[in-house]
């Protein structure tokens, strides 16, 4: 297979952990006889400071031509931060209009720690269980972040709002990549909502189970987000299968997930659209850290094997890359935040030595 990619380093940690990434890829590419022709791109507040711009026009013109897109993650100091204009941060000026650009309207989460690696959670062993193994797919383009955002002082008093709006295309397109995803894995659907409260989750409700009269086979629950963000730390195994949330409630609860697993290390993500996805770690850029060789590159890597399943259907090149990542935490190598008093000296690694040993496990077939 031959595909380019663009490549977004991004701030912070961003390029030493897509260096351990794309270290990763060219081992895929060894092995499978696959070409990833790579064009690296500014996107984020060190491309403000540069360009003026957070998605440069350039940026934008190299992900056009693109056939996926390989994002690091964005953001610096908030000291930093306050010298970009609101309109201009990373969030608000990069991120959102490029999952507008493409539509990534489906982003998956996987939440993934087997029994063996239960020590990693700040929960109880017996609370992990047999391990947790949940897909949880968000809506990402629609909800509060994408309406309408008034502030004003009309009313005699000053007042803001953000309009939360949903159509039935967008939930229905959504319903139906988490219902497909389910009869694949042959799991439980779960879905989350605030129905109790909110039109648009009354609404949101409707469609996905009218979605589902066409999934029989799939099992499904219903429940309300305040009780599943208290059922994720009672008993995360419950939900073992798939996941869906709206933009909102999905951004809150799988960070959330990321605790359970002990770092949001842990969190790659894939946002797909119906042509093009970008793949992105769940956590910041953790600006206190960039340029100490100690990040966890595990949520980068990761991101890597779900671009090659979800944008390229190379389901097997995926399956490596995620039995290296687990046999290096199953050794007991640790990078800086997922070490414990128990750790070993021998076994606490650097960004760096974390890739090499993915690199090496990939080697080997």
């Amino acid at each position: 297979m031959k595909k380019r990619l663009a490549i977004l380093p991004g701030d912070g940690i961003g390029p030493e952990i897509m260096t351990e990434a794309l270290k990763t890829l060219s081992a895929i590419e060894k092995r499978f006889g696959h070409t990833f022709t790579r064009e690296e791109a500014p996107f984020g507040a060190a491309a403000y400071f540069s360009h003026g711009d957070p998605f440069p026009e350039a940026t934008k013109g190299i992900c056009d031509h693109a056939d996926a897109i390989v994002k690091g993650p964005v953001g610096l100091a908030v000291e930093d931060m306050k010298k970009i204009p609101q309109d201009k941060r990373p969030e608000i000026g990069a991120i959102l209009p490029l999952r507008k650009r493409y539509n990534t309207f489906a982003n998956y989460r996987p939440v993934k720690l087997p029994a063996s690696l239960a020590e990693l959670s700040p929960l109880k062993p017996s609370v992990i269980g047999n391990g947790i193994d949940i897909l949880m797919i968000r809506e990402l383009v629609g909800g509060i972040y994408f309406g309408k955002k008034t502030e004003g002082t009309e009313t005699g008093m000053k007042y803001a709002f953000d309009e939360c709006m949903y159509t039935d295309e967008q939930v229905r397109a959504i319903a139906k990549v988490a219902y497909d995803e389910a009869r694949r894995m042959k799991v439980k659907l779960t879905n989350v909502h605030k129905s109790n409260v909110l039109a648009t989750s009354r609404f949101w409700n409707e469609v996905v189970e009218e979605v589902g009269k066409k999934y029989t086979d799939v099992p499904y629950a219903s429940v309300l987000v305040d009780n599943a963000a208290y059922q994720l730390m009672k008993n995360p195994g419950q939900f073992n299968g798939v996941m869906l949330f709206e933009n909102m409630m999905g951004d809150i609860l799988t960070d959330q997930a990321g605790g359970v697993l002990g770092s949001l290390g842990l969190m790659p993500s894939a946002c797909v659209g119906p042509e093009k996805c970008y793949v992105e770690p769940a956590h910041g850029s953790a600006p206190d850290i960039a340029g100490k060789n100690m990040a966890n590159p595990y949520s980068m890597i990761g991101s890597i094997a779900l671009m090659l399943e979800k944008a390229f259907g190379l389901t097997e090149e995926s399956d490596v890359i995620w039995k290296a990542l687990f046999a290096v935490l199953n050794a007991g190598y640790r990078t800086a935040e997922l070490k414990d008093t128990s750790t070993p000296k021998d076994k606490l690694i650097t960004t760096t030595q974390f890739g090499d040993m993915v690199v090496k496990d990939i080697a080997v077939k």
